[in-house]
């Protein structure tokens, strides 16, 4: 019986050591499921989540920018396109080597492709390849199960539907380089372009927008099953310009090929209506890579279809600076409306003989006949009587030589020269010097923007600022109204003389720029012929009477220009054009003008183009 009890005790003392270590287990097992399901549910869920959800950030769909009427001069396209995700693949060598097998990768993309991952965090796709085909895009989403990390996505590309009419003033946009993705992480994510020229860089961070996000739902291998949430990103904003593009395209028709430059610009508030530069470029080709072959051409081109002559070309003014000399007289009292100066073709000093341009002179003229035949003597004594400093005051005055307020980058200042500038060059001003600025020439250098604002300023009186931005975001900009420029403080009277001037140029017997003369009889038109040497005459070729600059090789014709604007009673437009060793201002750019500006004045509100009608120059006797 005691042996029995005995055994019975061991008994209960083991099921109840037994029983203790399975509550102990269980209570451990409890408590971990509690800091698994209820302290720690929503770590591991979120662990869970990300095995099954792929998030990304997605670039937003940059601003458009459009001319004044709503038409489309920069916009994007849907594209395919697949990126690469490092931090989800097996090793990126890996994958393109099998990658490659589908679509041929190039070393050169290779090495791009590794050197961004190396630069980008591991969760930021990195574009592989762009303008994927369907076929590309079919092998590639069906062997996606093989190609862990790579995604075909549906990206946007800029667009230019106006092509190269507009790539000067709108720009082009490229991929952004190292030192853009260090100042703005956005920028790393594939599809993100970097303004590099015109509107798209002025307005660049405007044009950007804000990044969306898109959550994937992915299997074991990565492969995507279903798009779970999408949060689109924020559009850039729209930039609206001042730009007609009907008129841009009236432009560059009658520019016809030749390597030059227009502007049209409103003289009541400053804006750019056209501004064209000739020959031009496709800025599509930036935004997918620039072959080598193609920047060659280019940048070997004597007619230089890269560089934006309209704000970045430089040339000598030629008799269109005349304005400027006699405006500079009359301001400092130098000169009167009535002083004459006799011309019989040519001015001595010295031992120097300064020609005039029409070889029996003019004869004895007053400052309006001084203007409305261009004399060159007239202008020499009237730079002499002014003197260099004045007339350089008044040119920066005009906006000539200065730089302007144009929401455009990159533009060039050119030169008015002062006695001070030419000290700082190491040499001291001469009298020549003085002389030959009198007719434009010597140090002197402008843009075809300055000399339009020029023009705009003389008609009005007022300190014209040419702009090109008329909304962002549907936000009307300032600068559009005559009151917000304000009057140069110049006396009437003197402007007066100077527009009368410019109008016998064009419109009196015997002016310059005959060809020029508007043929619709609603209309008058004031002007001024140029034509800027590029090379030395010697005084002997000029004597000789047998010196024909149009007989010169192309490279050392001089420079045609001609400026103006309409109509003369109530200033609308000023124009100017330069024509690249064009020869004449009177003959080859006097008649281009013309007919841009009868275009635009034939333009209704709406921006289109009325009955025509014939354009055809007035012979004057």
């Amino acid at each position: 019986m005691r042996r029995e009890t005995r055994h019975t005790g061991v008994f209960t003392r083991r099921a109840l050591l037994l029983m203790t270590g399975q509550a102990a287990l269980l209570s451990g097992l409890g408590a971990r499921l509690y800091q698994v399901q209820i302290v720690d549910g929503e770590r591991y869920h979120t662990l869970a989540n990300d095995n099954r959800i792929s998030e990304r950030m997605t670039a937003p769909p940059r601003g458009r920018i459009l001319d004044r009427f709503g038409v489309v001069l920069a916009g994007n396209q849907q594209n395919w396109r697949a990126l690469l995700v490092a931090e989800q693949t097996d090793g990126v060598s890996a994958t393109l080597d099998r990658l490659s097998k589908i679509i041929d990768l190039s070393d050169d993309e290779r090495s791009r492709i590794e050197q961004e991952v190396r630069h980008h965090r591991g969760f930021i796709p990195v574009l592989v390849r762009d303008f994927l085909t369907w076929d590309e895009m079919a092998r590639i989403e069906v062997d996606a199960p093989s190609l862990p990390g790579i995604l075909v996505d549906v990206g946007l590309t800029r667009t230019y539907p106006r092509g190269d009419q507009m790539a000067h003033l709108v720009g082009y946009v490229a991929p952004p380089n190292e030192a853009d993705v260090d100042n703005q992480p956005l920028l790393a994510l594939p599809g993100m372009r970097v303004g590099r020229a015109g509107v798209e860089k002025f307005h660049d961070l405007a044009l950007r927008g804000t990044a969306g996000m898109v959550q994937f739902e992915v299997n074991a291998v990565g492969r995507v099953i279903r798009e779970l949430d999408r949060r689109e990103g924020v559009p850039g904003e729209e930039i609206g310009l001042t730009l007609d593009a009907g008129m841009q395209t009236a432009v560059i028709d009658r520019l016809d090929g030749l390597s030059a430059s227009a502007v049209v610009l409103d003289c009541r508030n400053g804006e750019v209506m056209a501004m064209v530069t000739n020959p031009s470029f496709d800025p599509t080709l930036f935004n997918s890579g620039v072959s080598q072959a193609q920047w060659s051409a280019w940048v070997h081109d004597p007619l230089a279809p890269l560089i934006d002559k309209a704000t970045r070309g430089l040339y000598a003014p030629g008799s269109t600076f005349k304005m400027t000399v006699a405006l500079a007289g009359l301001a400092s009292g130098a000169l009167t409306p009535q002083t004459e100066f006799n011309c019989p073709g040519y001015l001595d000093i010295g031992r120097t003989r300064f020609h005039c341009w029409r070889k029996g002179g003019h004869g004895t003229l007053n400052l309006r006949g001084g203007l409305k035949n261009s004399c060159d003597v007239y202008f020499y004594n009237a730079a002499m009587h002014a003197g260099i400093d004045a007339i350089a005051a008044m040119g920066h005055r005009l906006g000539l030589g200065t730089e302007l307020d144009i929401d455009l980058p990159g533009q060039r200042v050119g030169l008015i020269p002062t006695r001070a500038w030419r000290r700082a060059q190491g040499h001291p001003w001469e009298l020549g010097d003085t002389i030959v600025a009198g007719i434009g020439q010597g140090y002197i250098e402008v843009t075809p923007l300055q000399l339009a604002t020029y023009v705009a300023r003389i008609a009005t009186g007022r300190t014209v600022q040419p702009h090109l931005t008329r909304r962002i975001a549907g936000v009307a900009q300032p600068g559009a109204h005559p009151a917000d420029w304000p009057d140069m403080d110049l006396p009437e009277k003197f402007l007066q003389v100077v527009r009368d001037g410019m109008w016998e140029v064009v419109n009196a017997p015997g002016g310059t720029a005959p060809h020029a003369r508007l043929a619709d009889p609603r209309w008058q038109m004031a002007g001024k012929t140029g034509s800027a040497q590029v090379r030395d005459v010697s005084r002997a070729l000029r004597e000789g009477g047998h010196f024909d600059s149009s007989k010169l090789p192309w490279r050392e014709r001089p420079h045609a220009l001609f400026v103006c604007y309409a109509p003369f009673d109530a200033p609308r437009y000023a124009v100017s054009v330069v024509v690249e060793h064009g020869n004449a201002g009177a003959d080859t750019a006097g008649p281009i003008a013309r007919d841009i500006m009868t275009d635009t004045l034939r333009r209704d509100p709406a921006g289109r183009m009325t009955a025509p009608g014939p354009v055809v120059a007035e012979n004057s006797s």
